[in-house]
């Protein structure tokens, strides 16, 4: 693995970067680079996701759901005010859960790409 990755991997949440590992595993160094580089920029912290959970009480219900790629989700949510709320509250508690299946896809839509690319 490239040395110079271990700190980008270092500052993720420890699921988040054994999910990367078996990507990274099959790169070279330059594809290992690109790929973080990529990654990093697309990725959503689940910190973002939780706040834009809560500006769902006060003003935009379903912001959490139009950031992670999820149109038809968040246009549900934004003109129903979450599904009364109730929608919204589940999303308090699952905003990691939301974030990490969004950085997986995301990771391997980049492994892909650069494998296409290549």
């Amino acid at each position: 693995m490239n040395s110079n990755i271990l700190p980008q991997l270092a500052s993720l949440d420890l699921a988040e970067a054994n999910g990367l590992t078996p990507i990274l595993q099959g790169m070279s160094e330059e594809q290992q680079s690109q790929f973080m580089s990529i990654y990093l920029s697309k990725r959503r912290d689940p910190v973002l996701i939780l706040i834009c959970t809560l500006a769902g009480f006060v003003c935009f219900a379903g912001l959490q759901r139009f950031i992670t790629d999820r149109i038809g989700l968040g246009l549900l949510y934004f003109f129903t005010g979450g599904f009364l709320l109730i929608g919204t509250i589940i999303d308090l508690f699952r905003y990691k859960s939301i974030a990490r299946a969004y950085n997986e896809k995301i990771a391997h839509q980049t492994a892909s790409m650069l494998a296409n690319f290549n």
